[in-house]
Order: C-alpha cells, then sequence, then structure tokens
C-alpha cells in the first residue's frame, strides 16, 4: 500500500505526515488482496492511497475549517471519503472512520455475493439429482434432447 499525502492552503509539517501514517496504514489489514492463479497476482503494494489535507475557508464560518480526503484505489477497488473539522486531527481521525467503514461494509457485500453464488450453484447441483431445488421445478427429463422442433424426419 502506497500513501500519498498532499497538503492544500497549509505546510505539510513531518507531524502532520506522520500522523497521517500512523492513522492510514492500519487500513491495509482492511483491503481485499486477490492472490488468484488465473489473474495475476495483485499485492498490497498495487494500492494507493491518495491523502489530501486542507485548509478551507468558507465565508459562512468562522475559523479554521480543515478537510481531509482519502481516496483509495486498487485494481477492483475505488474507496472515497472526506470530512471537514474545525481540527485538521479530528478531521483525519473522521476519515479513516468513515473509510473504515466503506472497506467493512464492501468486505461483507462481497461474502454476501459469494455465498448468494455458491448457494445457488448448491441448489443447482441438489436439483439435477434431486429434480428440486429452490426456485427449480425441473429435473433430468427436462434436460434430455428431444429434437429440433420444425423439422420432419426423412423418409
Amino acid at each position: 500500500m502506497r500513501i500519498n499525502i498532499k497538503a492544500t492552503g497549509i505546510e505539510l509539517t513531518p507531524a502532520i505526515s506522520s500522523y497521517v501514517n500512523k492513522k492510514i496504514y492500519p487500513i491495509e489489514k482492511y483491503l481485499p488482496v486477490h492472490t488468484r492463479q488465473e489473474d495475476t497476482d495483485v499485492s498490497s503494494s498495487d494500492i494507493v492511497v491518495q491523502v489530501e489535507v486542507e485548509k478551507i475557508t468558507q465565508h459562512h464560518k468562522t475559523g479554521n475549517v480543515f478537510r481531509a480526503e482519502v481516496h483509495i484505489t486498487g485494481v477492483g477497488l475505488d474507496v472515497y471519503a472526506d470530512s471537514q473539522q474545525a481540527d485538521l486531527y479530528a478531521a483525519i481521525d473522521v476519515v479513516k472512520d468513515e473509510v473504515l467503514h466503506n472497506l467493512v461494509q464492501l468486505k461483507g457485500k462481497r461474502e454476501t455475493l459469494s455465498r448468494k453464488s455458491a448457494q445457488m450453484v448448491k441448489d443447482v447441483m441438489k436439483g439435477l439429482t434431486n429434480s428440486t431445488a429452490k426456485g427449480f421445478s425441473w429435473g433430468m427429463e427436462q434436460l434430455k434432447f428431444k429434437g429440433f422442433k420444425g423439422f420432419k424426419k426423412r423418409p
């Protein structure tokens, strides 16, 4: 996982950089890493995290307003989160929590989808042997070739 930090409107100090690294680096354990032999091997170094911290001014707010933005991209992965707070460190904390929430939600969706597809395959296989499955009411006799409709046999 590569972390790129960009500062807009403020100077990127070593303290800000180390705080961002400290908060964003633990996200790596929540990132999906696919290593399938059919596909090219994807490692965690192929995932790029773009972090932008900035000081923004809005006319309707008084005082300093800080914004933190995180965009994680990789093979089959695109997660984005941003936060605006009165304190820069609070904005970084909030955006980290939002990214974690999005990654956990993405993982749950992926697991649910794989479980549903595995259950459908299992039901189809049961349907081939038991002639019934959830949502299917066909058996082996319906899979047999019965000939072409509309064609007559030659005498």
